[in-house]
């Protein structure tokens, strides 16, 4: 569950630990591993969107795209940050998939189905043993927006998710035996970010091997 644990932040300005010297932000934070020698993803997330098609889509001026790669919760993660030069528009691509150089690492479906699995939607809101009930106003609103399960989307990939509040979000599909996941920055609301995510998802998926 570390990979769900992290849906809600994984868009901040933490840096994973990486093989390759970059700058960009990690998608997923937890249970990062760093393996010796040179990490070669299959996938280069940079090849999949262009910087021109990016800023076509996000409606921003992006000066260049910053590639690394590196290991993370036992998965092969190829990352793609795209500068921009408005503030607070940048847009993170990632590719997550199985890590040939781990024989025990999960494919990309096993790791997906174990991430997403009870996310249906409908989840309760009562509270879980141990939990305090005295609870008020901002701090109440607070925990109920960490417990805002993925959103289920429809006609992209084998299956996909968006997963956010009002902060920011994120979108992850699945394809190919490889999970893309796509966030946007700005200040665009979410149903607007879902849009953007999911067009510049499907020119990602157009080129995946």
């Amino acid at each position: 569950m570390c990979f769900l644990s992290l849906l809600l932040f994984c868009g901040g300005c933490k840096k994973a630990q990486q093989t390759s010297s970059t700058s960009t932000p990690s998608p997923v934070q937890q249970k990062t591993g760093a393996q010796s020698g040179r990490i070669e993803p299959a996938i280069v997330a940079c090849n999949l969107i262009t910087t021109g098609e990016v800023a076509a889509i996000q409606g921003a001026t992006i000066t260049d795209a910053k590639s690394s790669a590196g290991v993370s919760g036992g998965m092969l993660m190829s990352q793609c940050y795209y500068n921009a030069r408005e503030p607070n528009m940048s847009v993170s691509l990632a590719v997550i998939e199985h890590n040939p150089q781990d024989a025990s690492a999960p494919d990309a479906k096993s790791y997906w189905t174990e991430s997403f699995r009870g996310f249906t939607g409908d989840e309760s809101d009562e509270e879980k043993p141990g939990e305090r009930k005295e609870k008020r106003g901002g701090v109440e609103r607070e925990e109920k927006e960490k417990r805002v399960p993925p959103k289920r989307l429809d006609g992209i990939g084998e299956e996909a998710y968006w997963s956010g509040n009002r902060f920011g979000g994120a979108l992850y599909v699945l394809a190919k035996d490889a999970i893309v996941r796509i966030s946007v920055g700005g200040p665009d609301n979410e149903q607007i970010k879902i849009d953007k995510s999911k067009a510049l998802a499907l020119k990602a998926l157009e080129r995946l091997p």
